[in-house]
């Protein structure tokens, strides 16, 4: 099947060649048939599989007819980045049909939305503080809106958004067509769709499954040690774009610098940055500039930067769904991508439960001849006294080491001394009782590392409106 099948308008065609778009993705050859003829969609599909494409095709094709001038659709984004990736996808299809779109989100100023509202656009692609600000203040209206876009529904849902939602919805007409996309359902993102969908047609690709084009490992290490075995597996691998994960903004803030100073070309990614240089950041990851985003759950969700080969979790999420999030920034579109996770003894439930939901154990790894046995105290000494490495401006795959990751075959432990069966231990390190109330995590389990707040912060990081 090709674009061909759809009875788009000829127009698309050199311009989906033009942007490499050849076979419709799964996603895409099921969803865009129901929405050009005009059915309400609730799209599951993971992560990376063209969900966008899926949408904006067919509401082009839906708007090349009819008034100018006058907001038609509205796509609501859960975060500021994730509507800029959006708008660009229409900027790619909608001037060919003399469509305008803009972005709508908190965190810049407003004179510009009120331009572009003066202007006239057809298309808003909104984060739902700032779009109902505007409502509220009579800025814009929605009264002839003819397509409503829910996309990443489950993470518009656990931000708290839903009452939001539920208020922008009545400021659009009743008679819409309304599509809702997400890469997880669960049960609350379901009844809202059901409240906000006339009868619609369901697209499933793969469930809830993990992607399959991602390699997963482990690797136990205690706390402290984090970022000394993160310097020495990003020296290791053969690669010029890697995303790592962390749990709050200020270890990512802090985490990067470490990187800086150690000579590779590393950039944050995290909410407490002005948008202007949280673009700058994500823009200089896509083109090369900088080698490894160190990033929170911010950009998890549907951020879209082709050729990442590995995701690296330097604190293990809290949920298989954030998980499942995470390491669909690498795999994409067919790719192969490789996801390592560095866990310790309080992360085994969160572990097992996405074992389960991947059907099968993760590999445990280790690295011949890192120092597991290291004391905290020591550690930091060492580091203090290797101090950074001159920058080069090399990529990581530029330093090779004669040590690289050893394998350990199917064994769900790491080698070392024997401890208690099911352990996650690294090597050497005394083992950590799990702390745990309430079914929250604990604080880290070293105060005085050099990437730990004194106080745990909350896990949620994401953009305000």
């Amino acid at each position: 099947m090709n674009f061909n099948s759809f009875a788009l308008n000829e127009k698309f065609l050199p311009l989906l060649s033009a942007i490499g778009y050849s076979v419709p993705t799964p996603i895409q050859e099921q969803a865009i048939p129901l929405l050009l003829a005009g059915r309400d969609v609730m799209g599951l599909a993971q992560t990376g599989t063209g969900k966008t494409a899926a949408f904006v095709l067919p509401i082009v094709q839906r708007l090349q007819s009819g008034s100018r001038g006058k907001v038609r659709c509205v796509v609501v984004a859960p975060t500021r980045e994730l509507a800029i990736q959006i708008h660009g996808v229409f900027e790619q299809f909608g001037p060919a049909f003399g469509l305008r779109s803009a972005t709508v989100f908190g965190g810049v100023s407003a004179q510009p939305q009120l331009q572009n509202f003066r202007r006239g656009v057809e298309i808003l692609v909104a984060c739902p503080g700032r779009l109902l600000d505007h409502l509220r203040q009579s800025n814009v209206s929605l009264a002839a809106v003819e397509v409503l876009v829910l996309d990443e529904a489950d993470h518009l849902f656990d931000m708290g958004f839903l009452p939001n939602i539920r208020a922008i919805i009545n400021y659009l007409p009743k008679q819409r067509q309304t599509m809702l996309f997400s890469a997880t359902m669960p049960d609350e993102v379901r009844h809202l769709a059901l409240d906000v969908l006339n009868h619609p047609e369901t697209v499933k690709i793969g469930g809830n499954a993990l992607v399959s084009t991602v390699s997963h490992a482990l690797y136990p290490v205690a706390a402290h040690l984090k970022t000394t075995l993160l310097l020495r597996l990003l020296e290791d691998l053969q690669s010029d774009s890697v995303i790592v994960f962390t749990r709050t903004k200020f270890r990512a803030k802090r985490l990067s610098e470490q990187l800086l100073k150690h000579g590779f070309r590393s950039t944050p990614l995290q909410g407490n940055m002005s948008q202007v240089r949280r673009q700058e950041s994500l823009d200089g990851f896509r083109c090369g500039t900088f080698h490894i985003l160190v990033a929170t759950d911010i950009a998890a969700r549907g951020i879209d930067v082709s050729g990442v080969s590995h995701v690296i979790n330097y604190d293990m999420p809290d949920t298989v769904d954030a998980y499942t999030h995470r390491i669909g920034r690498t795999g994409r579109a067919l790719h192969t991508g490789k996801a390592f996770t560095f866990c310790t003894d309080e992360d085994k439930a969160e572990i097992a439960a996405v074992e389960r939901r991947l059907g099968c154990p993760i590999e445990r790894k280790t690295l011949d001849g890192f120092d597991y046995r290291a004391r905290e105290d020591q550690q930091q000494k060492t580091e203090f006294q290797r101090g950074p490495r001159p920058s080069s401006g090399r990529s990581p795959a530029s330093r090779s080491r004669a040590q690289a990751p050893a394998r350990t075959g199917g064994s769900m432990t790491a080698p070392g001394p024997a401890r208690a069966s099911g352990a996650l231990t690294a090597p050497g390190s005394r083992a950590q009782a799990p702390s745990r109330a309430s079914g929250t995590r604990s604080t880290e389990t070293s105060q005085r590392s050099s990437l730990a707040p004194r106080r745990r912060t909350s896990a949620r990081d994401y953009s305000v409106r």
